[in-house]
């Protein structure tokens, strides 16, 4: 049986991304047939629409829009339905965006929207691991082809 993962959808090459792109990664799809990829986008989950404004975490604590408008209820709804997912789903895995407010697993947006990159996790990412999820950024897919 081939090993369920969690993926971040726009790495999937689904038009979900703040923009209504997508972060499409070749690499990822041609691993397709060696894993079942489970597709999630926290933030649709969380009842957010494609395209949004984008958001990034500030301080440490809310998530918010560039203009102040706080979407800290619809990442947390988000992180808490993926979560739900790779439960039922058998998950042990995911691979999520970087810099992502959801789903960075090493680095997120600064919180000034300078483009300005730090050490940090998104709610999702965190959330998962909290649980006892491994996660990773679509830049260490190299310890997926160490399996296969």
């Amino acid at each position: 049986m081939k090993e369920i993962i969690l993926v971040s959808a726009c790495l999937l090459g689904i038009n979900c991304k703040y923009n209504g792109g997508n972060n499409i990664n070749k690499d990822l799809l041609n691993m397709g047939q060696d894993f079942l990829f489970i597709p999630i986008c926290p933030e649709q989950l969380g009842g957010l629409p494609t395209p949004r404004k984008p958001c990034e975490i500030v301080n440490q604590q809310k998530i918010m829009t560039e203009d102040g408008e706080d979407k800290s209820a619809e990442y947390q709804k988000g992180a808490e339905e993926s979560l739900q997912i790779a439960v039922l789903t058998g998950a042990k895995l995911a691979i999520l965006k970087e810099n992502s407010p959801s789903c960075g697993s090493q680095y997120i947006y600064d919180g000034t929207f300078s483009k300005v990159k730090i050490k940090g996790q998104g709610v999702c990412a965190r959330l998962l691991r909290e649980n006892g999820f491994r996660v990773i950024s679509e830049n260490e897919m190299n310890i997926l082809l160490q399996k296969t």
